[in-house]
């Protein structure tokens, strides 16, 4: 009964808050901009010396389990072994992390640090050097390291300790079973639930605008409500379906499929790409982002102009620590079995190091058009004004332009999907007293809640608001990663010790 009430709590007081904010940004949008947009201003106004931080005390923690005494621990019984191959595990936790903001970003982000860079005159080879370093080290190893810092800690009390598949269980070995089974382990898991729909909400809107705006440029179909209304509708019943199907099948074999369609994109952009240029983007802007990564990881003006910086970097470690919650919920799923330090290396180097590759591919193409002088600056400039068109109109500049673009269409809607029924996946479990198995019904409400969200939001034209809104609510967050950080050296310590 105790177990029943403690969910219940959590969903009933996560889907009010969640009620009131969706209200307020859809019928009261101008307000809500203004107060988010405000709010966030102050957090990397005045925290954003935290923000980086707290990105490296998480990279430091991971490290030191991967490469400590603890490496050797498995998350669940002693001989227990992984339940998904290497293969389909990168798949999953890929498509969930990262997957659907590098086909948005992986060209526009590059091109736009080229067009505007800082310190330097834009549309130069210097320019083009930081543009591949920034992308590297926004999409690089911290993001990952933040994600492993709630993963590998549920992981661990989820398959060795047997305890709830909870945020707040991560806890408790800090503040004790009565306070994480009371106030404040809901309080942590109303806030994962939160920032989970949040999140994925404001990826399901971006993904549906460059859907939209991939047709409008291949077919000519126009970028309006109604389209966008129809495309979350089709996409919304692929992911509610695949969510249902549970994680062996939905999810799974979808995930699986992406990969390879996502590999496959890559090696042809490479292959009719500027080929040489992009090796040596990949090698050079890999040895800048390694040269420069401790001045970078720190480096915040104490008195000079900081604007690059909460627009980009800051805003970047505030959005992936605001999905650390729902990430690390679902690669937690996926790893029994696992040794802390295969978690790591598998959770943290691997996807970092195919980002880069990703980045490096993607970014080159745009960045190519420029320095061969394909198109104008101000061609490109345009391009990159609305992110979501600047993939397609990259490849449409190459041989096999128009059939790359629909490839990267179907990737884009597989890692929508793959991230989207995750979500629905983490917050099923988080409402339901941390079930590793949720019902189908708190899946497929969940669905309909992210989907009509979306709608909402894009017809009052307020997905930023919510997405700035997000990283706010998901400030307490770092202190809650930083006592997981502390809990779960305190529980190997005192395993290891018996």
């Amino acid at each position: 009964m105790k177990k029943s009430k403690t969910g219940n709590t959590v969903f009933i007081v996560s889907l009010v808050l969640i009620a009131i904010m969706a209200i307020w940004s859809v019928v009261f949008n101008e307000s809500f901009t203004k107060v988010s947009n405000a709010a966030f201003q102050f957090l990397t106004t005045d925290f954003g010396w935290l923000y980086l931080l707290a990105m490296i005390v998480f990279l430091v923690f991971v490290a030191y389990m991967a490469f400590g005494k603890y490496g050797k621990i498995r998350l669940g019984g002693d001989d227990s072994r992984p339940e998904y191959s290497n293969l389909t595990w990168f798949g999953l936790l890929f498509g969930c992390g990262m997957g659907v903001g590098l086909v948005f970003w992986g060209v526009a982000e590059p091109l736009t640090h080229y067009l505007n860079p800082v310190g330097m005159e834009g549309g130069t080879p210097e320019a083009a050097d930081f543009a591949m370093k920034s992308f590297f080290m926004h999409w690089g190893i911290l993001p990952w390291a933040n994600y492993a810092v709630i993963g590998l800690a549920l992981a661990y009390f989820m398959f060795r300790k047997n305890k709830k598949g909870l945020v707040s269980s991560i806890l408790e070995p800090l503040i004790g079973e009565r306070l994480a089974n009371g106030w404040l382990g809901k309080l942590v898991d109303i806030l994962a639930v939160f920032a989970t729909v949040a999140g994925v909400v404001t990826s399901l809107g971006l993904g549906t605008l460059q859907i939209n705006a991939g047709f409008h440029e291949l077919f000519g179909i126009p970028t309006n409500l109604l389209v966008q209304i129809i495309i979350i509708v089709v996409v919304s019943i692929l992911y509610i379906g695949s969510a249902v199907s549970g994680l062996e099948k939905g999810i799974k074999v979808i995930s699986d499929t992406n990969l390879y369609v996502a590999i496959g994109l890559m090696a042809v952009c490479f292959i009719v790409g500027p080929k040489i240029e992009i090796l040596n983007s990949f090698v050079n802007g890999f040895g800048q982002y390694i040269g420069d990564f401790i001045p970078d990881s720190f480096g915040i003006n104490a008195y000079g102009d900081n604007s690059w910086l909460g627009s980009w970097r800051l805003f970047y470690w505030a959005w992936f620590i605001a999905w650390a919650p729902f990430v690390g919920v679902f690669i937690a799923r996926i790893s029994k079995g696992r040794t802390i330090r295969e978690f790591i290396m598998g959770v943290v180097l691997v996807p970092a190091l195919a980002s880069c590759i990703w980045g490096a591919v993607f970014g080159s193409l745009g960045i190519n058009l420029g320095e061969k002088g394909i198109l104008a600056l101000e061609t490109l400039k345009e391009a990159v004004a609305a992110p979501e068109v600047g993939l397609f109109v990259v490849l449409q500049e190459y041989p096999l332009g128009f059939l790359l673009s629909i490839v990267a269409m179907i990737s884009l809607c597989a890692f929508f999907v793959t991230s989207a029924n995750s979500g629905v996946y983490v917050l099923s479990m988080l409402s339901t007293d941390g079930a590793i198995n949720p019902p189908n019904s708190k899946k497929i409400l969940w669905g309909i809640i992210q989907s009509v969200m979306a709608v909402g939001l894009l017809m009052a034209g307020g997905l930023k608001p919510l997405q700035t809104i997000s990283l706010v609510a998901a400030f307490p967050f770092i202190f809650i990663m930083f006592a997981a950080c502390a809990s779960f050296i305190k529980a190997v310590k005192k395993e290891h010790i018996l």
